[in-house]
């Protein structure tokens, strides 16, 4: 989680540009491509659909949300907690974690495609990536070492998580689009079915769930309206850097899965080999097959760089509200550099746990797709609370000062479209999570909707079940977190 500390203190203001960049590195990541190849232009469609629905309602009402706070620790936890109290707010933060811990087995199965595409044989380098057991072997390899970077503190995190966005992410975005546009240019063949049009086939239910994995794609933006009030007239200076950064994103989003669509035909596309399958075609196709293992290992230090980054951000964010008293004194014990030791232990102990089910899922692709709906059902519900609350607050701390406000003048209009729209379009999604996807072989529907909706159940009660054991003693005394403003009354 970012920091909760603004630095208009220290007198330095961000760019519009530079927060627009920000936002990029934050969001975008290239593993979920192939997921939206399969539905050839179409895929515009969803993602721009997306962008307005999601993206943009996210980074907006986030940055209103973190600008009222500003001067409080506890990011979602604060802004979902003064509208609906602390247990809410504890709801909230702890899916934010959640979700992430389960997203890790999603997102290092990438990584374990790429380090097995570093080979040389295209054949062989597939049978590996499609392996359990490599795939088991590198998921925990790459997530502890993360991990003991993570335990060495936040100057490590730092380092590696800039460079690795950098030669991970925007450089291969950047590569594959090139390389798609100059194979079209010179009269290569284009796999994607061109017919399909920009609108989609709405009738078909189904082929709406893999769509809603794009909410998930944009996710993380709320993270970034900690920084509003550190650009230069934010109630213009901001709105335009989000807007800039959203339209960057969404370019960059299209483009790359067009790119993957010119050079695999959609009934060959694999959710977790298609991007590195993709970019051997191109570099075969142009007689630069050296590039192949060049780029895996870019795209697996990427992914590297991205866990870091998270497994860093919101198991600190959780750690800090659970020295104010919501956790257990063990999740509050850290290390000689002050790291939530113990919470990154557990969080390990549950990555870990989820890869072993590789073994009783029928093929990791499945169990990459099931994993990633989950993940996208917890997130979505922290959303809506999310969105609820700022809409909530508009009434119940009307006088609060708001130092970036949507709308002008008093009224709450702008901000029911706004926040409204958002929480709508996460519900839309919600819902669709839920529908097995045609595309996929999933295994039997019992265990695919078992997964789901037991897995959103038990971790919906389990934050239920720790705020109602809570105990006085269980607050750090030396913990600096401010009371919500109903408590600071009594």
């Amino acid at each position: 989680m970012s920091s909760d500390k603004s630095s208009v203190g220290r007198g330095f203001k961000l760019s519009v540009m530079t927060l627009a960049i920000m936002n990029v590195t934050a969001v975008v990541s290239l593993r979920g491509l192939p997921a939206e190849a399969v539905y050839g232009p179409s895929s515009a469609f969803y993602y721009l659909f997306a962008a307005i629905v999601f993206l943009i309602p996210t980074a907006m009402v986030a940055a209103e949300l973190a600008a009222m706070f500003s001067d409080k620790q506890g990011g979602v936890f604060r802004w979902v907690g003064e509208a609906f109290g602390a247990r809410t707010g504890f709801l909230a933060i702890w899916l934010q974690w959640i979700e992430s811990t389960i997203w890790y087995p999603t997102v290092l199965t990438f990584g374990a495609v790429s380090l097995a595409f570093i080979g040389s044989n295209e054949t062989h380098d597939m049978e590996l990536a499609s392996g359990k057991l490599f795939t088991i072997v590198v998921v925990l390899a790459i997530y502890w070492v993360a991990t003991f970077i993570a335990l060495k503190g936040l100057s490590w995190v730092g380092k590696i998580s800039k460079w690795g966005g950098m030669i991970g992410t925007i450089i291969p975005a950047g590569l594959l689009i090139v390389l798609g546009a100059i194979y079209i240019a010179t009269g290569g063949h284009n796999n994607m079915d061109m017919s399909q049009g920009f609108l989609p086939d709405l009738s078909k239910f189904d082929n709406l769930v893999l769509a809603s994995s794009i909410f998930l794609f944009y996710a993380g933006m709320e993270m970034m309206g900690v920084h509003v009030m550190e650009v230069e007239n934010p109630s213009k200076g901001y709105p335009r850097a989000i807007i800039i950064g959203s339209i960057i994103t969404v370019c960059i989003f299209v483009l790359g899965t067009f790119s993957l669509g010119f050079i695999i035909p959609a009934k060959d596309i694999s959710l977790t080999q298609s991007l590195l399958i993709g970019f051997d075609n191109y570099f075969r196709h142009f007689h630069i097959s050296w590039a192949g293992p060049i780029i895996a290992i870019a795209l697996m230090f990427g992914v590297l760089a991205g866990v870091l980054t998270w497994v860093a951000g919101p198991s600190k964010g959780i750690f800090m509200v659970g020295r104010a008293g919501y956790l257990p004194p063990f999740f509050q014990r850290t290390n000689k550099r002050g790291v939530q030791r113990n919470i990154l232990l557990v969080q390990g102990g549950i990555v870990s746990l989820l890869a072993l089910l590789f073994v009783i899922m029928p093929s990791v692709q499945s169990f990459y797709q099931i994993l990633s709906q989950l993940t996208i059902l917890l997130y979505l519900i922290m959303y809506m609370l999310m969105f609820a609350a700022a809409i909530a607050l508009r009434y119940k701390m009307r006088s609060t000062a708001r130092p970036f406000r949507l709308g002008r003048g008093k009224g709450n209009g702008v901000m029911w479209l706004i926040g409204g729209v958002g929480f709508l379009g996460s519900l839309l999604a919600f819902v669709l999570s839920f529908v097995p996807p045609g595309q996929i072989a999933t295994g039997s529907n019992a265990v695919w909707y078992s997964v789901l909706i037991i897995g959103c159940v038990v971790m919906v009660v389990i934050p239920l079940v720790i705020y109602a054991m809570r105990k006085p003693s269980w607050r750090d005394p030396k913990a600096e977190f401010a009371p919500f403003s109903n408590e600071s009354k009594k």
